[in-house]
């Protein structure tokens, strides 16, 4: 058998941002060629892979997608098999899920079962968004590629290992993220009355940002708007020509992501005008909620809960953002948590998850394939 710590450890010292995974397609490229066999077949997609393993009589087509991308984090842990690329980590533990996927491919090609599995090893989760441009690519050239179910993890480092989560319906929310930029004119900072200060400005759309989901969301939905990062100006004597607000906007429905932007725009616009400048929005990458089909995650769970090595528990929906949900709107669709138990949480420079889980999980989803 394959030693998915060893690749697991290779993988996380390459870490590489959406649709630049070049170094990660390689390595990935490299396995499981070795691993191929002529029930094996290999189709490249941009920085991606999608591999396709026959089952012995096949009726239908299950698919797996494992996220291969990292982040722009600069790695804390001091392990010896630390990132090895300056200011990229993997934090998420997509290199964690790459080598859970890769160890369900060995037993696959191994042990074939009697339905068809297609894994989706897709770049760009962090952003700017792998699966809608993949699904689009599926349907145009491959639609021979497209599984009729698809499920995913996400380690979670905040439940012990062994622990599986997962919830009929709503699992993730819908996504957005926020750019907004102010444009004013600077000056020096004795004459104020001749400038239109952007830091000013940029400190009063904050304020007001905070309003929406205390006074425009109904109480019993649920939304998040933070601003994470706000920049002005250069020195303390020139007053700010130019500030950005960075933030990402969380809603549990479509209808209430278009009315907090709506409402954003409304913002902004009575800033444009109380302060003399322009304010242009970028919503950047927009994510769908992840939805649970109902009847496979009933059966996961009672599944999960007759394994001995597993602890299955039912999930609260999060506002987590995962584009896994453009999967679950075309297709029948199942993602879970997976226990890695971790003192530091995800998108952490510290995160360290426990290794052991890849010593459970290949084989837990092998077994939970071939029951289907």
């Amino acid at each position: 058998m394959m030693d998915l710590i060893q690749v697991r450890r290779e993988l996380h010292q390459i870490p590489e941002l959406g649709f630049q995974e070049v170094k990660t397609q390689r390595f990935l490229k490299n396995i499981i060629s070795d691993m191929a066999n002529d029930r094996v077949e290999v189709a490249e997609w941009r920085t991606g892979l999608i591999v396709k393993v026959s089952g012995i009589k096949p009726k239908r087509t299950f698919g797996w997608r494992t996220d291969i991308d990292g982040l722009p984090i600069q790695e804390a842990t001091g392990l010896p098999f630390a990132s090895q690329h300056e200011g990229l980590m993997h934090a998420c533990g997509h290199d964690i899920h790459m080598a859970i996927a890769i160890g369900l491919l060995e037993r696959l090609i191994k042990e074939p079962i009697g339905d068809d599995v297609v894994i989706l090893f897709q770049p760009a989760e962090e952003g700017p968004g792998g699966a809608e441009p993949l699904l689009a690519w599926l349907d145009q050239q491959r639609p021979d590629l497209l599984p009729d179910q698809i499920f995913a993890l996400h380690i979670a480092p905040e439940l012990a290992l062994g622990t599986v989560a997962t919830k009929p319906g709503l699992l993730f929310a819908n996504t957005s993220e926020l750019f907004i930029d102010l444009h004013g004119k600077g000056g020096h900072a004795a004459f104020p009355h001749h400038t239109r200060d952007m830091a000013v400005a940029a400190a009063a759309l904050l304020m007001q940002l905070q309003t929406i989901v205390s006074r425009n969301v109904d109480p019993m939905d649920s939304a998040v708007l933070t601003v994470g990062k706000l920049t002005a100006g250069t020195v303390q004597n020139i007053i700010a020509e130019n500030a950005r607000l960075e933030g990402t906007i969380r809603t549990l429905t479509p209808d209430s992501m278009m009315r907090v932007k709506k409402r954003i725009e409304a913002l902004c616009r009575s800033i444009e005008e109380g302060h003399e400048c322009s304010v242009t929005i970028d919503y950047g990458a927009s994510y769908r909620q992840v939805d649970n089909d109902p009847e496979l995650a009933e059966s996961f769970l009672a599944f999960a809960s007759q394994s001995q090595e597993i602890t299955a528990i039912r999930a609260e929906a999060a506002m987590t953002g995962e584009d896994f949900g453009y999967f679950t709107e075309r297709l029948p669709g199942l993602m879970f948590w997976a226990g890695v138990g971790s003192e530091f949480g995800l998108h952490h420079a510290k995160l360290v998850p426990d290794e052991k889980v890849l010593e459970l999980m290949p084989d837990f989803l092998y077994n939970y394939f071939n029951s289907l």
